[in-house]
């Protein structure tokens, strides 16, 4: 693991272990064992924790008296909860982005258009839902409210955590999320606040039913190894 100046040694260990999180690596219901991150990384046990703690406010994983953290469990409620909240926080940050944006923030939403529709045709799922939220996130500056920076940048890690799920969707359906989003660029180019937030509204709408998707016919192939496993005991 490289370390990284600008981060706190516990900043960096949550980064660490929220990717393993985020990609699958650990799995819903796994114990994260603080003695052997702490040797594996070479760290102390209390960055560790500290650690924890900054994976805790970002919902990946839940720390329970005497039975320590586990990763936290990835069910249609959660998924449901999470876009419910999320969007709400979306829509206000565009509408306010769209009274304060300024020249060079607009090139810089033309390019995000002209990236995200490459990504399209080259079918990067990945990279183009991380270039749309990594765009929502900078817009920071332009909405000028710590509370919805803070709110945002606790639920992204569990933002990209959910849109993992999607990556082995269609193209076709990658083409529908960049039909909806680009919308949301136009109104805030337009100055057209509420426009922005509806169209965000509809984006979520259609990410969220897309990670849904994604969640049942994961939980069905594991349904199916269970059983598999069961059957030849």
């Amino acid at each position: 693991m490289a370390f990284l100046a600008a981060e706190s040694l516990s900043e960096q260990i949550a980064r660490h272990i929220g990717e393993q999180i985020i990609t699958g690596e650990l799995v819903e219901g796994e114990r994260i064992q603080e003695l052997r991150i702490a040797k594996d990384l070479n760290v102390s046990r209390g960055s560790v924790r500290e650690a924890l703690l900054i994976l805790e406010r970002s919902y990946l994983i839940k720390i329970y008296p005497r039975r320590g953290a586990m990763v936290s469990e990835l069910s249609v409620q959660q998924i449901k909860s999470l876009f419910e909240a999320g969007t709400l926080m979306l829509g206000a940050m565009v509408h306010r982005t769209s009274e304060a944006w300024r020249q060079p923030d607009s090139e810089r939403m033309n390019q995000l258009i002209q990236d995200l529709s490459l990504q399209v045709k080259v079918g990067d799922i990945e990279k183009f839902y991380d270039s749309v939220f990594e765009f929502l996130q900078s817009t920071h500056t332009l909405v000028g409210n710590t509370y919805l920076r803070d709110i945002f940048d606790n639920l992204l890690p569990a933002f990209r955590r959910s849109y993992f799920l999607t990556l082995n969707t269609s193209r076709r359906e990658l083409q529908e999320a960049f039909d909806l989003f680009k919308p949301v660029i136009d109104a805030i180019l337009i100055r057209k606040g509420e426009q922005a937030a509806v169209f965000m509204e509809e984006f979520c709408r259609h990410l969220r039913n897309l990670v849904l998707d994604s969640l049942a016919r994961m939980k069905q192939i594991e349904l199916a190894w269970a059983q598999r496993s069961r059957r030849g005991k």
